[in-house]
């Protein structure tokens, strides 16, 4: 028999409803405007807090730091490469030939060419960058788990959460004895996740890429995953969808049913699943109700002009979307170029660039600098792109090159950081910095710095022991200008 109740509605209907945005449990914890984490962790020193948001283009699978930002052209020819360097708006500066657009913005960016680590292993090389700490327990292809550390967004969710929590608890006694879950209330009201990664899930058969969600901190502050092309005719995120037919009014009455469903379901009140499920259900519904993130999405809504300008492809088209959740202030957004090993070049390395993937990677991230520009949020938005190592300084008999943590390279620009500087030296053959080596764990300070959290902050892990967040120090001499 089919309970139906005053809406038209019954059980089934209800729980079809964008069921995979109401009940997904894999949305983070969404954040206020003006989160009281600001006021709680502050970090120090020029640029810090400047950053209201955060593009990290990565470059997944690493790119060749020899022939795009750290060309040796006097090397041998087993070294320089095929491609030739070409200046740019930086007399000092020399890039690739097969990036045009980005040396003609080179006034806008810093390039640092001395990143080092001691891995040349994906995963955990992966896990490195993207969250500025070495991955626990480390080994040769570790999967991702929940022992990982947190990437950026997770952990600026979980330190807003608790602000917001601790502001909670100071307003009302009812709330002293709160936990997690009315923080993410208070912040449910504005309808953003914290972070956004797109366009792939980088997963290859078995292996599951570490660094791409909260890991320790648990799965309520996992970035919000979006796995469908932007550049695909008719895109649209299927949580952020409302059925045919259904009205943002006609949700309203939805919810208040789905509440009387959970308040009958008494028997699993005691379940700590289910409490977790029951704020998913809030964080849904207000993503789906939110207009401004709903629209940003809307890539239909840019012109035709636009669109041609950022790139009618994969990369471009994400790309245009990082910089429309970024208008509607998410704070971190991951933008992986490609699968696991779109930039893993061991063979045919010089055609593949040239061809495939230096030419949309250019357009599009020039296209995002000018358009962060042109409306006034380079200022507060940290862009930054690089891989999760560098390539071997000899091709190798496939013509490609192989993986290389001791030296790669990452551009930086927004947020207060100098544009037009070059940071950092490699040596003859760019194996080696020259210069004081920056690891992965200074990337991951420097962020937080950006977003204003001194990365001494603790946060606790799973079994509730307070750990320091990063060991790393910000690097200076991108807001500095003193470039060696």
């Amino acid at each position: 028999m089919s309970h139906r109740h005053a809406t038209g509605l019954n059980r089934r209907e209800l729980l079809q409803v964008g069921y995979s945005g109401l009940l997904g449990l894999g949305l983070p914890a969404v954040l206020g405007a003006k989160s009281a984490a600001a006021e709680t962790h502050r970090a120090s020193g020029p640029g810090a807090g400047k950053a209201k948001s955060v593009v990290i283009v990565f470059l997944t699978g690493a790119c060749s730091h020899h022939d795009t930002f750290d060309m040796k052209p006097q090397a041998p020819a087993e070294i320089r490469g095929e491609f030739k360097p070409i200046s740019t708006a930086v007399p000092e500066l020399q890039v690739c030939e097969h990036l045009p657009k980005l040396a003609a913005r080179a006034k806008q960016y810093a390039v640092i060419r001395s990143l080092s680590h001691g891995d040349n292993n994906h995963l955990m090389s992966t896990h490195h960058v993207l969250t500025g700490t070495k991955q626990p327990g480390g080994f040769f292809d570790k999967v991702a788990s929940r022992d990982d550390w947190p990437c950026y967004s997770s952990a600026l969710s979980y330190l807003r959460s608790v602000a917001d929590a601790a502001s909670v608890r100071s307003k009302a006694e009812n709330f002293a004895n709160t936990r997690g879950g009315d923080a993410d209330a208070g912040s449910v009201r504005h309808g953003l996740p914290c972070g956004v990664n797109l366009p792939t899930f980088l997963v290859e058969g078995p292996l599951t890429w570490p660094g791409q969600h909260a890991g320790f901190l648990g799965a309520k502050y996992d970035p919000w995953q979006i796995t469908a092309d932007p550049n695909k005719k008719g895109f649209k995120v299927d949580a952020l969808t409302l059925a045919p037919g259904v009205d943002v009014t006609r949700l309203a009455h939805r919810r208040s049913l789905l509440g009387e469903l959970n308040h009958q379901q008494r028997t699993l009140a005691g379940i700590a699943e289910a409490r977790r499920m029951t704020n998913d259900q809030q964080l849904a519904f207000t993503m789906l109700t939110s207009s401004k993130l709903a629209r940003a999405f809307e890539l239909h809504r840019e012109s035709d002009a636009v669109r041609d300008r950022y790139g009618r492809n994969t990369h471009g088209q994400s790309l245009l979307l990082a910089r429309r959740l970024v208008q509607a202030r998410v704070p971190v957004v991951q933008v992986n170029i490609g699968r696991v090993q779109t930039w893993d070049n061991h063979g045919n390395i010089f055609p593949t660039l040239k061809n495939r993937l230096l030419p949309p990677l250019d357009q599009g991230v020039a296209a995002l600098l000018d358009d962060l520009a042109a409306e006034g949020l380079l200022d507060e938005t940290l862009v930054m792109m690089l891989g999760e190592f560098g390539r071997t300084p000899k091709i190798n008999k496939g013509r490609g090159r192989d993986h290389w943590g001791p030296c790669f390279f990452g551009v930086f620009a927004g947020a207060g950081i100098r544009g037009g500087q070059i940071i950092g030296r490699s040596d003859a053959t760019a194996a080696y910095p020259l210069t004081t080596p920056f690891s992965p764990d200074d990337i991951g300070a420097t962020v937080y710095h950006a977003l204003g959290i001194p990365p001494e902050v603790e946060v606790r892990d799973r079994v509730n022991r307070p750990v320091r967040l990063n060991r790393g120090k910000w690097i200076r001499r991108l807001y500095s200008g003193n470039a060696t």
